[in-house]
């Protein structure tokens, strides 16, 4: 196959961030051929490629190769198992799935059909300060993972956001808030670089700073089986907000912040260090290093490149489908601890967490109705 006929199934922000790069020729090997989309207006927008109403009409045309869904949540392990049953191969926006029962079923529709390319779009994978990280990590240069911090609090979003689509930010629509929405992407790279953790207890708000029913405000703490613990802090009510990332090893420690890296290296293992020691107040030398990167350019199309390279020429996936599982549980774990009022050990168990979140559907009283609100300029939102 020389040439993949790729079809886009949800016109929203992220669906028309996808077709422009794609019209663009960014991604060589790919042709826009199809997209679907509920709104009218949107597919007005469209009217020279192969237009559907609905993702089902589109997967069933024979009008593309692959798709990408990036519809509601709900939808993406329904129309991903849909795809995959036409023989269509299969790109899915975060998160793969709404909880991780949805997420399994989507994975094994996969596994009955392993010939198609299944991949997820994290595209912070791409970023060379995450691979910088990941290789320090792997290559044992930071020593043992003592803890890791993640204050990522610049997620803003105002009450016209969560107004501009019917499902955002519900039980129904959405299935959770900041966690599954915003901080998707990084609870994907906090388990590429560092691994799941073996427990978490999450303290999440609900509405603190919106007229939402689902999370705003979230803080976690996370434990590894190696001892290494964690704290992760999230908020979409927060202004100006913090990103900072520091990961400590036995042998120094990282901190990603305002877009510089820097690396302070311990001249010995802290743990060797203290144990030789003649001193009480002594500590090992430092010295401190800051890293260059440069940030990747149209990091969704370095990624889409990479799955249409997968089905062209059997290029392994920088982003398995499959992976898009971790990111689920770690955001269905913080909250399911909170609405538990008590740690949750991992993995979690699905099929409780999915009962769970159904009663919580069941119990809801938001009747919401869109709101056309301007986009303003949603690439913005990437850079993390």
């Amino acid at each position: 196959m020389d040439k993949v006929r790729l079809g886009i199934i949800g016109l929203g922000n992220i669906g028309q961030h996808h077709a422009k790069y794609l019209a663009s020729g960014l991604v060589p090997g790919a042709v826009l051929a199809a997209v679907a989309s509920s709104s009218p207006e949107k597919r007005q927008k469209f009217k020279d490629l192969t237009v559907f109403q609905t993702g089902e009409e589109l997967i069933a045309s024979k009008a593309v190769d692959a798709v990408i869904i990036a519809t509601p949540h709900y939808q993406h392990a329904t129309l991903g198992i849909e795809a995959l049953k036409h023989g269509l191969h299969l790109m899915v926006e975060k998160p793969i799935a709404a909880h991780k029962a949805d997420a399994e079923r989507l994975i094994a529709a996969h596994a009955a059909h392993p010939h198609l390319v299944f991949s997820a779009m994290f595209q912070m994978r791409v970023e060379p300060r995450y691979a910088r990280i990941r290789e320090m990590i792997q290559s044992g240069e930071l020593g043992e993972f003592v803890r890791v911090n993640w204050i990522l609090t610049d997620w803003y979003r105002t009450e016209a956001y969560y107004a501009s689509g019917g499902w955002r930010a519900t039980w129904q629509g959405e299935g959770g808030g900041v966690l599954l929405n915003q901080c998707l992407h990084n609870l994907d790279m906090l388990q590429w670089l560092l691994g799941m953790p073996s427990r978490v207890r999450g303290f999440c708000q609900f509405g603190r700073f919106h007229q939402i029913e689902v999370e705003d405000n979230v803080s976690a703490y996370l434990q590894y089986a190696t001892g290494a613990t964690g704290i992760f802090v999230s908020s979409t009510g927060e202004a100006p907000g913090t990103n900072r990332l520091e990961i400590a090893g036995t042998r120094g420690k990282l901190v990603l912040e305002d877009d510089q890296l820097w690396h302070t290296r311990n001249a010995a293992d802290m743990v060797e260090f203290s144990r030789t020691a003649q001193l009480g107040f002594t500590r090992p030398e430092t010295t401190v290093q800051k890293l260059p990167f440069q940030n990747a350019d149209a990091p969704h199309a370095i990624l889409m490149r990479n799955f249409v390279g997968a089905i062209t020429r059997g290029e392994p996936l920088i982003a398995p489908g499959q992976e898009g599982l971790a990111s689920v549980e770690l955001a269905n774990a913080i909250l399911y601890s909170t609405l538990r009022e008590e740690p949750i050990d991992l993995p979690l168990d699905a099929a409780a967490y999915e009962h769970r979140l159904k009663a919580l559907i069941a119990g809801s009283n938001v009747v919401k109705t869109a709101t056309s609100v301007p986009a303003g300029d949603f690439s913005n939102s990437f850079k993390r």
